[in-house]
């Protein structure tokens, strides 16, 4: 299968906050909110929605292409790419800007708050879609360029190519009535629970009727694993026993990630979904968003403990 990933290319600069963010928010006051959390200390690394999904399909053995745009400083993300035998032919480099960084900080209680900086991401990154065919081709259209998750997702549709919508943190972009075009006629929308939300609120449309416009809804739920809907009903999924919590940050990537292996490999929603937790595991259990690694035998092993047989 084809697998190309629309979104973000970025460096994550990740602190810690060795508190609760509600310990120092009152809700009284929120209209006046003015609050610092000092922090223990911070690194930067590899992320961004593509380079991170992008990373964990290559740990399993894929050869997405990403589609995005990165800055000036893109060296250092390049050499990393391709020492994890990543093609960056889909990456438009734009000169006059620095890569969009993320600055993430996470409380005790795995609470996040992230001031997010475009940078490239500015710019639309004007893939051409070099193969017509579209029998054996997936694209996860993720947070990135607003022109070009619109038009991503057109292409997919008019081409008969599987798109999937991951709005995630470009949800504070849309308007009601674009982002119902949007998902209307996808193959999956995928949200964490609170996105989800935002999305009934945003189209006014419930989930029973946002089912009528796209096959699949997967749900993740944090530690209560992910819920697939479909017409059919739900499906829980639970999600995978981690041996230490360091960093949810790219969890939700590195589950897409496995997901798409499953969808890859063609496996059934459910299989799929499974596999997508064990991928999310490995990125917990590591401080950041591309420093997890595992074998494809090691992957499946740890499906077959938690899950059982592998589909």
């Amino acid at each position: 299968m084809n697998i190309y990933i629309s979104g973000s290319m970025a460096y994550d600069r990740i602190m810690d906050f060795p508190g609760k963010f509600s310990d120092h928010i009152l809700p009284d006051k929120i209209h006046i909110l003015n609050v610092c959390f000092t922090v223990n200390g911070m690194v930067e690394k590899f992320g961004g929605t593509a380079g991170n999904i992008a990373y964990s399909l290559s740990l399993l053995g894929e050869k997405p292409i990403i589609i995005a745009t990165i800055g000036k400083d893109y060296e250092r993300y390049f050499e990393w790419l391709k020492k994890n035998n990543i093609s960056t032919e889909g990456i438009k480099i734009v000169d006059e800007e620095f890569t969009a960084c993320a600055y993430i900080t996470t409380d005790k209680a795995d609470n996040q708050i992230t001031g997010f900086n475009p940078g490239a991401m500015k710019y639309q990154s004007g893939y051409e879609f070099k193969n017509p065919e579209s029998k054996d081709s997936l694209i996860i259209i993720g947070p990135g360029n607003l022109q070009d998750m619109r038009k991503y997702a057109k292409i997919a549709k008019d081409r008969g190519i599987k798109c999937i919508c991951d709005p995630g943190q470009s949800l504070t972009q849309w308007d009601g009535d674009s982002l119902t075009e949007w998902i209307d006629g996808s193959y999956m929308l995928i949200t964490n629970d609170y996105e989800l939300e935002l999305i009934i609120k945003m189209t006014r449309i419930d989930k029973r009727r946002l089912l009528k416009m796209t096959k699949i809804i997967i749900t993740t739920l944090s530690e209560r694993g992910s819920l697939i809907s479909t017409s059919e009903g739900d499906v829980q999924i639970p999600a995978v026993k981690i041996s230490e919590i360091l960093d949810p940050t790219g969890a939700g990537d590195a589950y897409r990630s496995g997901l798409i292996k499953g969808l890859a490999m063609g496996k059934d929603i459910e299989t799929s979904a499974k596999m997508g937790a064990v991928a999310a595991a490995y990125a917990i259990e590591r401080y950041g968003t591309q420093e997890h690694y595992f074998t494809y035998n090691e992957f499946v092993e740890r499906y077959r403990s938690n899950f059982g047989e592998f589909g």
